[in-house]
């Protein structure tokens, strides 16, 4: 089989680069970027709410910053699209640096009923 010289890239590229997919197209972009703005939405309103008195404040906020952080990865890093060990090499740092977080909090009665 011939290739062309002129190709921008070749098959050696793209097996060296890992595997070939397609990238979101406007309408998933469009969505995701609707679906951010609603969680940020009802991050400002809990904020302003008598909400804000619960002990569940902290670790509900903490959640819907969790979600969007995922999805922004996911979606506008293409990390969804990655290979998995660039998964595995984002993810199991990032379960470990939360549940450090969570055991500090914890440590320190953020999350405690006599806080």
């Amino acid at each position: 089989m011939a290739h062309d010289p002129h190709s921008v890239v070749n098959d050696a590229g793209l097996h060296a680069m890992g595997e070939v997919h397609e990238h979101p197209s406007w309408k998933q972009y469009k969505w995701v970027a609707l679906i951010l703005t609603l969680v940020t939405v009802v991050e400002v309103w809990v904020y302003y709410t008598p909400f804000r008195q619960s002990p569940l404040f902290a670790p509900v906020l903490l959640l819907m910053s969790a979600f969007k952080f995922a999805v922004v990865v996911a979606f506008y890093m293409h990390l969804k699209y990655d290979h998995k060990l660039f998964r595995a090499l984002f993810v199991g740092p990032l379960l470990i640096a939360m549940s450090t977080l969570t055991a500090l909090l914890f440590l320190f009665s953020k999350f405690s009923k006599h806080g």
